[in-house]
């Protein structure tokens, strides 16, 4: 379990954990029954599932039982497990792992696990802390101690559950290299290990995390342990009931009983187009039921309202991410631990009409066939799958197909990942675009270069697959002249995924120049709600005439995540600027969005949003208590603090203001955003010597954010240093050649060093920028005149 954002029925409270009886559902059983019979299935008190609900996944056995053998035994069902003398891989025996900052000892009382947490090595003053819950079976396995107030926190020491021959069998730090302040985010006991919150959504059916604002405690509730029938297809209940009687709400083939099927692959078959070669669907795939379910826990999302498994857009329980940094690289290859949805969404694949399934056992959880088999059921075998394609020996690395086009990388560890999106390597865009090759992945001694030039060699006379993506986001992340417009090919794109047009959108939002507003504008009225999010997130900082203009009619929106994005949006405009017709849906959905910020009411995040929200709308000192609370959470939760610093600019309070930054540095040192806000507050008190330094840190630990060097450089040179002060800004101009605000200095800087030669060269840059700016074509003209010989 990694810190990441997160669905009736028991509180997981360790001292309370029984075993839990097998639920008996008979075919003909009537569906309450079996909910009731599920309520004393659960570890925990009894808890209010709602009659005729949820059944339990023993309740399918009956009718569905290859299925049910087939699921059992899977990573889905015992994703999440009470402890027992079976489900407990770790050694407890007396093991010990010790790093700086932390000592732990694994041991046991009277036969239950028990871990031992010294803040000295292994002194006398323990935090004896018993396991309630085990997460995971292979290749790791955590375990969750509870804490006051219904928490159950994922500890970071994890068992690497691998054979001791492949390095596992022992104890391992999850987060190698850190030692985080008791009460950070990323402590085993602060809110990014928070089970609750950041797992078990995932890793139980029908959960409801539940947590009271007023005695901030959960009473956290879940119909399964582990993923059961439901969490994909919905509560069975009323399929019991359809079962039984053999009618009910609904006695179509679709529905019997759900609110959904998976018939997106009945009577569908692969063929090889005699043009392309390349496999075909006998019919176009029209819905995504199937890929919308695994992505419910297979995507980096997270949840803005509760509900169980449905067959609508993710949007309206979710909010997936896009791909933008730091979670992804230019090309779309994964940067940072987003599962497998956003690469799977942006492949030819997804666009060919592929589900999860053509690949996977949904039950199972096996491959379709082994190895190169898998793709070979649809790819032609002779042409891919021999040496003339692959140029490797057959069983040796580089010969299997996952090998090129669905590279690992290992996440928590020990977990290698595959890559989804199904890339064509190109290895001639890695230095460039600072993208993954996969062909260095294994050739470690050589270059991407080198593996270009082979590739050539290899395949003459078949150019490089287009990188159009790549080069757009690539050049959207500099700030280039011609990103708006690659951004726009991207967008137009036939057939392009909604989440990569989305994501073209989200790359739009920096630019400010006319193309990007300009499809910024489009997208608003986009069929797919992932765009028109993206759409009105992008507008968030533009004027509020604009926003008001644009966004208003958005609130009513049908789709809920696009509906509170328009709200946020449009927290600054005045009430009584919106038309008048369009007031009451305004209304509503900013009562959605308070309710979505409710719904994650234990995390800082939550409360840092309703703060922003709350001084949009005027309301100082509920801002000042929403900032407040979200560093009570997580004492370095730096957006906070810097928000709450800028109000108090705002209110005249900086003493307030640098109390609380300092105080937050101590908590998160070497923050960035910290440091800047920091050296700005210094600058207004005339600090200058203190603010320099500041500044400084900023610049040299956010040296990914333009604005932090090229304020630092403005700092420099306001004190005199003006030679340290262009070496600062140069630095900043190799990193983002295309910063406006630093080309617009160096400019000045040169001009009033008499170097008319670097002034115009910035100059030329800022001209590409903007070119229907008079001023700098003037400002050229001038450089030019002077520079001419005189006759």
């Amino acid at each position: 379990m990694r810190a990441r954002s997160s669905p009736d029925c028991a509180t997981p409270d360790a001292s309370r954990i029984a075993a839990a009886p097998q639920i008996v559902a008979r075919r003909h059983g009537h569906a309450l029954l079996a909910a009731l019979l599920l309520v004393s299935a659960v570890p925990g008190r009894a808890q209010p599932v709602t009659p005729g609900t949820y059944v339990g996944s023993a309740a399918c056995a009956a009718c569905h039982a290859g299925e049910h053998a087939a699921w059992a035994g899977t990573q889905h069902a015992l994703a999440m497990q009470a402890v027992a003398a079976g489900s407990v891989q770790g050694d407890f025996n007396g093991a010990r792992y010790e790093r700086p900052g932390l000592a732990v000892e694994f041991t046991r009382a009277a036969g239950d696990p028990v871990v031992r947490i010294f803040t000295r090595p292994f002194a006398a003053n323990a935090d004896e802390r018993r396991p309630a819950f085990v997460i995971g079976v292979e290749p790791l396995q955590q375990y969750l101690l509870p804490l006051d107030g219904g928490r159950l926190q994922a500890f970071t020491i994890a068992w690497d559950t691998r054979p001791a021959t492949a390095g596992g069998q022992r104890w391992f730090d999850l987060q190698p290299g850190v030692d985080p302040e008791p009460g950070g985010l990323l402590h085993w006991a602060g809110p990014g290990y928070n089970w609750n919150h950041q797992c078990a959504d995932c890793h139980t059916t029908g959960f409801r995390k539940r947590y009271d604002v007023g005695t901030r405690r959960y009473d956290s509730r879940y119909a399964e342990l582990g993923v059961g029938c439901e969490a994909c297809h919905g509560p069975a209940a009323r399929h019991l009931d359809w079962a039984r009687t053999g009618s009910g709400p609904d006695t179509s083939r679709a529905g019997r009983g759900f609110d959904f099927g998976f018939h997106e692959r009945d009577g569908v078959s692969w063929r090889t187009d005699p043009v392309s070669a390349l496999p075909q669907r006998s019919e176009p795939r029209t819905s995504e039921t199937e890929i919308g379910i695994c992505a419910r826990c297979h995507a980096r999302r997270e949840r803005i309202a509760d509900g169980d498994a449905g067959a609508g857009p993710p949007g309206e329980q979710l909010r997936v991410a896009l791909l933008v940094p730091p979670l992804y690289r230019a090309d779309g290859q994964v940067a940072d631990e987003v599962f497998v949805y956003g690469s799977f969404a942006q492949s030819r694949m997804y666009r060919a009409g592929v589900t999860c399934a053509d690949c996977h056992d949904p039950h199972a959880l096996t491959l379709r066939a082994p190895g190169n088999a898998l793709c070979t059921r649809c790819h032609e075998p002779d042409r891919y799958e021999a040496y003339g394609h692959h140029f490797h020996p057959a069983g040796t690395p580089g010969s299997a197909c996952v090998d090129c086009h669905m590279p690992a990388t290992t996440f928590m560890g020990v977990d290698a990942r595959r890559e989804h999106a199904f890339r064509i390597p190109r290895p001639d865009l890695s230095p460039r675009l600072d993208t993954r090759d996969a062909c260095t992945d294994c050739h470690a001694d050589r270059s991407p270069a080198w593996a270009a030039r082979i590739l050539a060699a290899r395949h003459p006379g078949t150019p490089p697959p287009a990188a159009i993506m790549a080069e757009a986001f690539a050049a959207a992340a500099l700030g280039a002249p011609d990103a708006a417009l690659r951004l726009q090919a991207v967008f137009a794109e036939p057939g392009q995924s909604a989440l990569v047009r989305a994501s073209a959108v989200a790359r739009a939002a920096n630019l400010r120049n006319r193309p990007a507003l300009a499809l910024i504008q489009t997208a608003l009225g986009d069929p797919s709600p992932l765009v028109r999010r993206a759409a009105v997130d992008a507008h968030a900082d533009l004027p509020p005439a604009m926003r008001r203009a644009w966004l208003a009619a958005l609130s009513a929106d049908p789709v809920l995540d696009v509906r509170i994005a328009a709200a946020a949006a449009l927290a600054g405009v005045r009430v009584g600027e919106i038309p008048a017709g369009q007031r009451p849906a305004l209304a509503q959905a900013t009562a959605e969005l308070e309710r979505r910020l409710r719904l994650d009411a234990d995390r800082p995040e939550a409360y840092d949003a309703l703060g922003r929200l709350r001084a949009a709308q005027g309301d100082t000192a509920g801002a000042e208590q929403a900032y407040r609370e979200a560093l009570r959470l997580a004492p370095g939760f730096a957006p906070a603090a810097v928000n709450l610093a800028d109000l108090y600019r705002e209110l005249r309070r900086d003493t307030d203001g640098e109390r609380l930054l300092r105080a937050t540095l101590r908590a998160n040192p070497a923050h960035a955003g910290l440091e800047h806000a920091l050296g700005l507050l210094l600058v207004r008190a005339q600090r200058l010597d203190e603010a320099t330094q500041a500044l400084r840190r900023a610049a040299r630990h956010g040296s990914d954010i333009p604005r932090y060097g090229f304020v630092y450089a403005v700092a420099l040179y306001e004190q005199g240093l003006h030679t340290e002060a262009v070496a600062a800004l140069d630095e900043v101009l190799q990193r983002h050649p295309w910063d406006a605000a630093s080309l617009q200095s160096r400019v000045a800087y040169a001009l009033a060093d008499g170097d008319s030669r670097t002034a115009r060269a910035a100059l030329e840059r800022l001209i590409r920028l903007e070119p229907g700016n008079a001023n700098w074509r003037a400002l050229r003209a001038r450089i030019d005149a002077q520079a001419a010989p005189v006759p």
